[in-house]
């Protein structure tokens, strides 16, 4: 496909900037794009870039500064537009070949499907679950009993819903997720050795979640593990048992959340975050990458391990970076304090 750059701004209500005639069929990086691309800038720190790009067409917030000869679509969100476009041009196929109920689905008879939902190849639904309209199941999901599942959700392959485990409407669990899996939970008997706690309770995801690929969230011991509304946790992550994760978080690969610990809204965590159970993240906590949190933490950014507040991080970063200049001047020191024979 191919637009224009007026046909674009038009179709997407930016403001065009440059030769209206000019044509894209592609979207590509700053670096990467030719005079038939799209790209964005949507951080200054790539200014330099976009001026040497070779792009058609550019799209900038309206702060950013406009180089001659070039071609923009100027919006508050570039990020955003260049992400419609992109859908426009690169369409994406239809989500599957399949439609309605695939004959090598087993469904118990007790189990209500709605009749717009679609469910794949080798597909198995327990007694008593619930389907909601339009949602998709992909081939090979496995949903327990008594689960349910709201409207226009997306189960991708493989992917697991425990027994009595509750997925809102529009959730989206990639290929491998795991809701509902076993709290890590054991008691040591009179000799000593490991006895199982059965996990009796379940997991809620509520609408416009999205759970990565590979994530585990354990069901709880008793009472509900829940991740909010409109959270988006990505692939390789565990939950475990009782946690509560807040609206609209995002929580990035390889994070562990340990038992009973609590996020707040909007809580942003980066790759590899651990977090001890039991503790409360207020809403708005931001953790760096591999930060490490032991205690209840109030609004602000923070990192390291255990985390500290992110100035107080970057400013002990400098001194450590100094520690061999810091040893060099206290041996000079040293040496002129010794008494001389």
């Amino acid at each position: 496909m191919s637009f224009s750059l007026s046909e674009l701004a038009a179709k997407i209500a930016a403001t065009w900037v440059g030769n209206p005639d000019a044509i894209i069929t592609g979207v590509n990086t700053l670096d990467e794009a030719t005079a038939e691309d799209l790209s964005f800038l949507a951080n200054p720190r790539y200014l330099e870039a976009m001026k040497k790009s070779h792009a058609g067409i550019i799209c900038i917030d309206p702060h950013t500064p406009q180089e001659p000869n070039k071609n923009y679509l100027v919006s508050e969100n570039p990020s955003r537009t260049f992400q419609a476009i992109a859908e426009m041009i690169l369409a994406p196929a239809a989500p599957s070949g399949f439609t309605g109920v695939h004959p090598t689905a087993v469904i118990h008879p007790t189990a209500t499907i709605h009749p717009t939902a679609t469910i794949g190849p080798y597909v198995a639904i327990d007694q008593g679950c619930t389907i909601g309209a339009h949602t998709h199941i992909f081939p090979h999901v496995s949903i327990g009993p008594q689960a349910q599942i709201g409207e226009h959700c997306i189960l991708h392959p493989s992917s697991i819903v425990r027994e009595r485990c509750i997925l809102g409407n529009r959730v989206i669990l990639q290929p491998g997720a795991v809701i509902g899996s076993c709290g890590f939970g054991y008691t040591l008997d009179a000799q000593g050795h490991y006895q199982k706690l059965e996990q009796l309770g379940i997991v809620i995801l509520e609408d416009d979640v999205e759970i990565g690929a590979n994530t585990t969230i354990d069901r709880s011991r008793f009472k509900a593990t829940r991740i909010r509304k409109g959270s988006k946790i990505d692939n390789l992550c565990q939950i475990a048992h009782n946690v509560e994760v807040g609206e609209d978080n995002v929580i990035a690969a390889q994070t562990g959340i340990a038992g009973s610990a609590k996020t707040g809204k909007h809580v942003m965590l980066g790759g590899q975050v651990g977090i001890v159970g039991h503790v409360t993240l207020d809403d708005q906590v931001m953790i760096a990458t591999r930060g490490g949190v032991s205690k209840s933490l109030k609004k602000g950014q923070y990192r390291g391990s255990p985390v500290i507040p992110i100035h107080e991080y970057h400013r002990q970063k400098v001194h450590i970076s100094k520690l061999p200049e810091y040893v060099e001047r206290l041996k000079k020191i040293e040496a002129s304090s010794q008494p001389t024979s």
